[in-house]
């Protein structure tokens, strides 16, 4: 297959300067290096041609050549004895990897050699209604790591030497320079002897095993504020995961979820109480008693009072979280009806209706409940 004009592979004219020739250049091996496009077959010989044409037309002898005599000067002198041809001369490379992490700052998976922040970690806690309400001081278990008590993180056994490392001088990073097509770079990377610390234990602590961190159980307090609701996040600095190399460690998030309580119902910061009262107290009135976070609490019903209707207590609700003061309870009455009247109890609300104008139900009698049994 015929190879095709190095000016076309670019894209660039035949006059293009070499700033122009260059911001091709790295536009293309971007688009096509095989990092990129690791499920293109074809991306690896693009990229093959996209460097042998900047190769050639980077250099002003051999794009001179080129532009007299095309692709057949790749097999003639230009004075060092060397033509133009073939990927293998764009030098200084070892590889895609080197290019690619030129390009795209590499290192994504490299350790860090600094101090690293410790991981955080989360706790689920579910509390009671009223703990929610009043806030509470209480501990969770979790297991977590933390900083080795015998070495203080230093990996090393006390009282044995710490050395610095040979290969890096104790900076935990190595320094390499490449010449490429642009001219020299410099490429640092993690150590490999240290793994980055800087440092070489020769005795490794035998608490730890040398990793400086152990793993443990701890019991941490946890102080609940009042006024929280289920999906508040708590956090407590410091009580998360060691950090490394010095680093400090996370934080410890707890997620909380309250228990529902049997009769209040939460509404922001508002309670939502049902009441049920008789209908004697509903039409001639009069006052009642009703829970509340505080306890037993005194609540006037008027005469007249229609089931559904809304009373309001003042600052009987929750706690504000982030402020001062308290919601209020809403308590909601309902008529409560009897399933079940005595004698005198039936003959006292026949009265009520014949007092109210009403043409009470006619009484039935033994027969007659017979009858309705029957279906007759």
């Amino acid at each position: 297959m015929a190879k095709r004009d190095y000016y076309e592979v670019l894209g660039v004219s035949k006059g293009a300067g070499e700033d122009e020739i260059k911001k091709a250049y790295r536009r293309l091996a971007r688009q096509y290096h095989p990092d990129v496009n690791k499920d293109d077959p074809q991306a690896e010989e693009k990229f093959k041609e996209i460097n042998e044409a900047y190769e050639v037309l980077s250099n002003p002898q051999k794009r001179a050549a080129y532009d007299q005599f095309g692709h057949a000067a790749g097999d003639a002198n230009f004075g060092n004895g060397a033509g133009f041809g073939g990927f293998e001369g764009f030098g200084g490379f070892e590889g895609f990897g080197d290019l690619f992490d030129m390009f795209f700052g590499g290192g994504g998976g490299r350790r860090r050699s600094g101090p690293q922040r410790g991981a955080d970690l989360r706790v689920d806690l579910e509390i009671d209604f009223t703990d929610a309400a009043f806030g509470k001081e209480t501990t969770v278990r979790i297991p977590r790591t933390e900083t080795c008590t015998v070495c203080k993180g230093n990996r090393a056994k006390p009282g044995t030497p710490i050395k610095t490392c040979p290969t890096c001088q104790g900076t935990g990073q190595v320094q390499s320079v490449q010449n490429t097509a642009f001219g020299r770079f410099s490429t640092v990377r993690t150590c490999h002897q240290c793994q980055g610390v800087g440092k070489i234990i020769e005795t490794p602590c035998p608490e730890c095993m040398g990793r400086g961190t152990v793993r443990r159980q701890r019991e941490i307090e946890i102080k609940i504020p009042p006024g929280v609701d289920t999906g508040h996040r708590l956090r407590v600095s410091g009580e998360g995961e060691a950090g490394e190399r010095g680093g400090s460690p996370g934080d410890l998030y707890v997620y909380i979820r309250v228990r529902p309580h049997k009769f209040f119902k939460r509404q922001g910061d508002d309670l939502i109480l049902e009441k049920a009262i008789s209908f004697t107290q509903a039409v001639l009135g009069g006052t009642i008693e009703v829970p509340t976070l505080d306890g037993q609490a005194e609540l006037r019903i008027p005469e007249g009072t229609q089931t559904g209707t809304l009373f309001r207590l003042k600052g009987k609700g929750f706690p504000h979280l982030r402020g001062y003061g308290r919601g209020d309870e809403l308590v909601r009455v309902k008529i409560h009806t009897p399933t079940k009247l005595t004698a005198v109890q039936r003959e006292a609300v026949r009265k009520l209706a014949e007092a109210f104008g009403e043409e009470p139900p006619e009484e039935k009698g033994f027969f007659g409940k017979v009858k309705d049994a029957l279906g007759k």
